[in-house]
């Protein structure tokens, strides 16, 4: 997720390497903190697939400064990988949301619908984070108050994702489609 999120932010503007490590930082850093030992590869390795270039600018002190910008791959990279998110983009919670962050990117409103078609196919499978053999327990089955808590939050946190997910989907289709090129 790190690569889309990457490409994401600088499909918005061009950044500086610690700019963009604080806008990765406050999208997934209460998840995952992200160290300069896994950003600054991940972008050498985007640099080198010819994602994104470097651009080095006078900086305001003597060291200058170099500013990342997505390249046209850049943005076929990403756009390719909103249209196609992979199935644990769809099912993983935190990268659902990585996904979701830069969903704008896309411009047919039917593509949009299509990823979000497929978060709400996923949510609807039942599931839990608890099993009777393969049987998912529901809240009011676990005598535990803690694992039971666990599933009510997780309830009511689908229940509000479903609602919205049937809006905005909803809302989408009725928006014009741009022509088929």
């Amino acid at each position: 997720m790190l690569k889309l999120a990457i490409l994401g932010f600088l499909r918005d503007r061009p950044m500086h390497g610690y700019e963009l490590r604080r806008h990765l930082a406050a999208l997934t850093g209460h998840i995952r903190p992200l160290s300069d030992g896994t950003l600054y590869p991940a972008i050498k390795r985007l640099e080198a697939d010819g994602l994104l270039v470097r651009e080095t600018e006078p900086g305001s002190t003597a060291a200058p400064r170099h500013t990342l910008h997505l390249t046209a791959a850049g943005r076929t990279a990403l756009l390719e990988r909103l249209r196609t998110p992979e199935q644990l983009d769809i099912s993983d919670e935190n990268r659902w949301f990585t996904v979701l962050a830069f969903l704008r990117h896309l411009d047919d409103p039917a593509e949009q619908a299509a990823v979000l078609r497929r978060r709400l196919a996923f949510l609807d499978e039942p599931a839990s984070f608890f099993y009777d053999d393969a049987r998912p327990l529901g809240a009011e089955e676990i005598t535990d108050p803690f694992r039971s808590g666990i599933l009510l939050i997780a309830r009511a946190t689908s229940q509000a994702e479903l609602a919205w997910l049937h809006d905005m989907i909803a809302a989408l289709d009725d928006q014009p489609h741009p022509p088929a090129a």
